[in-house]
């Protein structure tokens, strides 16, 4: 112990909440007041309002109002149209075959086909949303970007399913793009291979702005 440690990097809420999300950070600041951005702990005062009918009232709107945000630009930069009450499933982060970009594309392959199979069944609509850099020289993650490119492409020319189901990769990931996705996810979708994720950030990002988090028992997912 006193040669080996961990050091998990972090994200700043400044940034991350406080800037991405401002209907979220005033809703906070008025029932826990304005040091949470410099002192995370005072979000601790939120758990004893999660039964509280009133906050969730004005909670849910906030979510569905940056979903909105998201639709347009979706809208205004692919021409795909999503609905904010829609599921929005996000996964942003490196393409690479350890974050298991694929493992999400195959199961979107399977919500494909039990839509198209079992057109009686209730499915709950989904945006799917990728994003991220790959590597100029890694082959397998540019083939893995053209598969769900072309997955989503299927998809888009399917009138049976593209209303239960859109699947879009966000091209040129950066930093302002994030903070237009991070507010409107509703599942983080934090899947790498376990102990592969030695210090992960997105999933901090994505809990700090309410996204329920589906992830490997690893890494900063623990944390």
């Amino acid at each position: 112990p006193e040669r080996f440690n961990n050091k998990t990097n972090g994200v700043t809420p400044r940034r991350w909440l406080l800037e991405s999300n401002p209907r979220l950070s005033q809703l906070i600041t008025e029932r826990v007041g304005d040091k949470w951005p410099t002192r995370l702990d005072d979000l601790k005062k939120l758990l004893p309002l999660k039964d509280d009918s009133a906050f969730r009232e004005r909670w849910q709107p906030i979510k569905r109002e940056n979903k909105i945000d998201l639709g347009a630009h979706l809208k205004r930069k692919y021409g795909i149209v999503t609905s904010p009450d829609a599921m929005f499933d996000i996964q942003v982060k490196r393409i690479h075959e350890y974050k298991r970009q694929l493992l999400f594309a195959f199961f979107l392959v399977h919500k494909y086909l039990d839509i198209r199979m079992n057109p009686g069944k209730t499915h709950v609509p989904r945006v799917a949303i990728f994003g991220g850099k790959a590597a100029p020289g890694y082959g397998m993650a540019k083939l893995i970007i053209k598969f769900i490119n072309s997955i989503a492409g299927v998809i888009d020319g399917d009138k049976r399913v593209r209303d239960l189901l859109r699947v879009v990769f966000m091209e040129d990931y950066r930093v302002s793009l994030a903070q237009l996705i991070v507010p409107a996810c509703d599942l983080s979708e934090q899947i790498s291979t376990a102990g592969t994720e030695a210090s992960g950030t997105g999933c901090m990002k994505f809990m700090m702005n309410g996204a329920l988090t589906i992830g490997t028992y690893d890494g900063a997912n623990i944390e």
